[in-house]
């Protein structure tokens, strides 16, 4: 293997036996599966359950996470699907948070990267906002905005 790929995908396999051996309720966290039946350790198909007590809750919410050849000095890039409705989520779906960017650390794994998008959900960042309609809604109709999260909360319910 090439040293970067290979450093990349044994990270990522260690990552993966210690998310098998213990991960937070709820959370769904697994490499996906190529045409031929072998796993892709660079894609990992993940669901980030809404926080009890809040407006999110009830909702499983898809993501994927994309590494490359990189990680872990490269933060992997984190999707939920296009038109998620988050003051910190693109319409593309990718997620702006700071452990994504300037604040990654090689040290972070994929279980805190996903707890702190779980975090984020709750708790936005109206100081970095990634689409304006959420942000409106944020700072200007609080009661609407928490409106749109517990109906999309509905759109997202958990399959099994």
């Amino acid at each position: 293997m090439a040293s970067g790929g290979g450093i990349a995908r044994a990270r990522l396999a260690e990552e993966r036996k210690s998310w098998r051996r213990s991960h937070p309720h709820g959370f769904v966290a697994k490499p996906a599966t190529l045409p031929d039946g072998s796993v892709n350790l660079m894609v990992w198909n993940c669901i980030v359950p809404g926080k009890e007590g809040t407006d999110w809750e009830g909702g499983y919410f898809p993501l994927a996470l994309n590494f490359d050849e990189n990680y872990p000095i490269r933060a992997p890039v984190c999707k939920f699907p296009a038109g998620f409705f988050h003051v910190n989520v693109y319409n593309t779906g990718a997620v702006c948070l700071s452990i994504l960017g300037d604040g990654w650390k090689p040290s972070i794994t994929v279980r805190q990267i996903l707890i702190g998008i779980q975090d984020l959900l709750d708790n936005p960042n109206p100081a970095s906002p990634a689409q304006g309609s959420c942000y409106e809604l944020l700072v200007k109709n609080l009661p609407e905005y928490n409106n749109s999260v517990r109906q999309q909360a509905k759109r997202y319910p958990l399959h099994v």
